[in-house]
């Protein structure tokens, strides 16, 4: 593997590239970053592309040159941009993004589709397109009130749940191996997440125009487990439905690529293909 740094306006992103043939573009979410991918990296590297991956601006190894304030998605796109240029400046690229990753990725796609040659945007939390957006966008805005005024721990308690106060059914147990070295990072990450991303990306809404126009190079991932978390599958079907783009079932829930890199890896490659 190979580690760089990337300058862009306002900051200095962290960059590992493994593997060689066509670019393959990963776009962490949440809190997580370039680690978050690792336990699938090297299958998606061994089925033959050069695997790239890195960290958000303000987020474990990249840096802001400025003070740290709410973040926006179209400066994200436009990192997401820069890291695709240094790269693979002459082809398009195959890009896959997670979460709030993928609201990232869509405003790539949507911005500059000619440096797209596939995407798969897995549970894009883009709540706004719900036929009700506000249960959530108000659920959202508790969590990050939750943390301004009572810490971290009762803020995660309430993001955990959904808006009425129901429990996740499904129970995750300890950390992945390959992920355990990015659990320090993900935790410092935390609160960056809640007060500067989670509400400013889950409220933003795409250019679904721009979407539907690219609609052909775009694929929808939802979790086989994700059922019943309409703020995670409702997006993604509601821009297939806007766009006519495909929808694809990946393994495991909103972070599948975690639980199940093995599997998530082959449905992804294969999705690429599609």
């Amino acid at each position: 593997m190979n580690v760089g740094t990337l300058k862009v306006p306002g900051a200095t992103l962290h960059h590992e590239t493994r593997g060689t043939g066509p670019v393959l573009l990963l776009v962490p979410g949440g809190a997580g970053d370039a680690g978050l991918f690792e336990g699938m990296a090297d299958l998606l590297a061994e089925a033959g592309h050069t695997v790239v991956s890195y960290d958000q601006r303000g987020l474990s190894r990249s840096p802001l040159d400025g003070p740290l304030g709410d973040q926006r998605v179209a400066e994200w796109s436009e990192d997401a941009l820069a890291v695709l240029d240094a790269v693979s400046p002459d082809e398009p690229a195959y890009v896959f993004g997670s979460s709030s990753g993928a609201i990232v990725a869509l405003a790539l796609l949507a911005a500059h589709p000619d440096r797209v040659r596939r995407l798969v945007a897995h549970e894009p939390p883009l709540v706004e397109l719900l036929a009700d957006p506000a249960p959530y966008r108000d659920h959202f805005a508790e969590v990050r009130e939750l943390h301004r005024t009572q810490g971290l721990g009762p803020a995660m308690a309430r993001f955990s749940e959904t808006p009425d106060g129901r429990k996740p059914e499904r129970q995750h147990g300890e950390l992945p191996a390959s992920i355990r070295p990015m659990a320090s990072r993900m935790a410092a990450n935390m609160p960056v997440f809640l007060e500067h991303v989670l509400c400013p990306f889950s409220s933003s809404v795409p250019d679904v125009d721009g979407l539907r126009a690219a609609a052909g190079k775009l694929t929808l991932g939802i979790g086989r487990e994700s059922a019943g978390q309409e703020a995670l599958v409702g997006p993604s079907r509601r821009i297939a439905e806007l766009t006519g783009a495909e929808t694809v079932e990946f393994p495991g829930g909103h972070v599948g690529c975690v639980e199940h890199p093995a599997e998530f890896a082959k449905v992804l490659v294969s999705a690429m293909s599609r």
